[in-house]
């Protein structure tokens, strides 16, 4: 019995230095980074969001320039509907304006939805192409300041300068992507069910 335990806490004994040296974890040695600075100031950002910016006014002027018309038309055929004896259903040229106008008015609607769309998928692919640099920056900076944690400014409490790293990651930034492409590839096309 006595040599069981004898072997019982050998074996323990051998066993839990290698357990508890593979649970040793290092100390962390943080740095900190401001991504509303590298986003807002890095120079692709900044020309992509112009981009954006006149992508959004150009679908405002287009807004309302279908829209005038729309608007005109509208109330003509309101006042020729209005100026109907009451009762008396439209003839057919105001019920064939009536719906030349609901035509034109739905094109508008889908021209609009189409060009927001592009517009938010843009937004997302200039996202994903700055997202896609930064990761492998975030890795080198961390290296080069001998971090094995980052974590962003927005997160933190408090930080001291010394740890904030956000200057290194907008200079790499600048430097592997100094332009991004700011129209997203065409949508693949929905493919219909094909029917048997």
């Amino acid at each position: 019995m006595t040599k069981l335990l004898l072997s019982s806490l050998l074996a323990a004994a051998v066993v839990m230095p290698g357990a508890a040296s593979a649970q040793a974890i290092p100390g962390a040695v943080v740095a900190v980074v401001d991504l509303e600075k590298v986003q807002s100031q890095c120079t692709a950002c900044q020309s992509a969001a112009a981009t954006l910016r006149s992508q959004v006014t150009s679908l405002q002027n287009r807004e309302k320039s279908l829209a005038a018309p729309l608007e005109t038309e509208q109330k003509a055929i309101q006042t020729a509907i209005d100026a109907l004896p009451q009762g008396k259903e439209p003839d057919a040229a105001l019920q064939a304006r009536i719906k030349a106008f609901q035509t034109k008015q739905q094109q508008g609607s889908q021209e609009l939805a189409r060009q927001q769309d592009q517009i938010r998928r843009n937004q997302a692919y200039i996202g994903q192409q700055i997202q896609a640099k930064l990761g492998p920056i975030y890795q080198q900076v961390m290296v080069k300041r001998g971090a094995n944690v980052m974590v962003e400014m927005g997160a933190t409490l408090a930080t001291a300068s010394a740890i904030d790293v956000t200057n290194d990651v907008l200079t790499a930034l600048n430097a592997q992507l100094p332009s991004v492409q700011t129209t997203a590839p065409a949508a693949p096309a929905q493919q219909k069910p094909q029917g048997r």
